[in-house]
């Protein structure tokens, strides 16, 4: 296993066992009132469960913008959950971005996920950056840090590479960049084979970066759909793993408890080796989430103080 996992984290609790892991969850903002409802019973039935931060993702092409900023601003008003704002450099000026991180930054919001985005036309087709905005994510970075000292900045980080990166070097060349910047936490891009993680850490140690890189899982509620999803945004998914889902297309039930089994899996061998931290990409959806969270030894505080 990668001796780059000895310094990362110290699991084990003086008895032994593995201590509760750290997680955190991201959501997507709702465009209709039946949606609006179903996040908030979701992040009702999750914030029990202390997650470090709540995520709230930006559209394509800053599509949603007003949806997440009202989101954030709802999660701060109404919970005690910490929201982190995703932002994005795509298809805004300077001035726009720097007064969207105001605003922000007046409602209470002190974390920000800082990405370059997707291109305008979709993943695949070429990128351009707005002629008077930030250029790439790493500038995005140092804008807010430098307007704001005290958001802390989380970056993206891709296990198998950014799909546009030249190769591994240049895409390694580019987290250090936003390090360098001042992003303090990495949260990587979906992967389902443990070892590309490790493999991948073992290359950003090398680099000289030190910062924490936080594994993204995803269940996978619907297994077609989200194999066409993660597979455009450069991820693969291994042979194994679609046997597992063969025959089940009209069967959501017995999908369900595979894919929390799956994914239950994937984050219990990464726990063993050291992970103390997991990013769940939620789909807006707290069940398979909420068992994945209960196997890891995390129970919500409600149920901690009956215990």
């Amino acid at each position: 296993m990668s001796g780059a996992m000895t310094d990362l984290t110290k699991p084990a609790t003086a008895d032994g066992h593995l201590k509760r892991p750290a997680i955190s969850f991201e959501f997507f903002p709702p465009k209709t009132e039946e949606m609006e409802r179903n996040l908030w019973e979701t992040i009702n039935r999750l914030a029990p469960l202390d997650p470090k931060f709540v995520s709230v993702t930006y559209g394509a092409g800053g599509s949603t913008r007003e949806r997440t900023h009202s989101t954030i601003a709802r999660i701060l008003k109404e919970t005690a959950l910490l929201p982190a704002a995703h932002l994005t450099c795509v298809g805004a000026s300077r001035g726009e971005i720097d007064e969207i991180v105001d605003r922000y930054h007046e409602v209470g919001v002190r974390h920000i996920v800082g990405l370059r985005g997707d291109p305008p036309g979709g993943i695949g087709t070429p990128y351009s950056s707005h002629p008077d905005g930030y250029q790439s994510s790493a500038d995005l970075v140092a804008g807010i840090k430098k307007r704001h000292g005290d958001i802390e900045v989380s970056v993206s980080a891709y296990p198998e590479k950014h799909p546009e990166a030249r190769d591994f070097d240049a895409d390694i060349d580019t987290l250090k960049a936003k390090v360098d910047a001042g992003a303090t936490r990495a949260i990587t891009q979906v992967f389902f084979d443990n070892d590309l993680y490790f493999r991948y850490l073992d290359r950003v140690r090398a680099r000289g970066i030190n910062i924490p890189v936080v594994p993204g899982i995803m269940p996978m509620h619907n297994f077609k759909q989200a194999r066409a999803f993660v597979t455009r945004a450069g991820t693969s998914v291994p042979d194994w793993l679609a046997e597992k889902f063969e025959g089940l297309d009209d069967d959501a039930e017995t999908r369900k408890l595979v894919a929390a089994t799956v994914a239950a899996g994937q984050v219990q061998k990464l726990a063993k080796h050291g992970v103390d931290t997991f990013h769940f990409y939620t789909m807006n959806r707290a069940d398979l989430v909420f068992a994945i969270s209960h196997l890891l030894g995390i129970r919500a505080k409600s149920a901690q103080k009956a215990a």
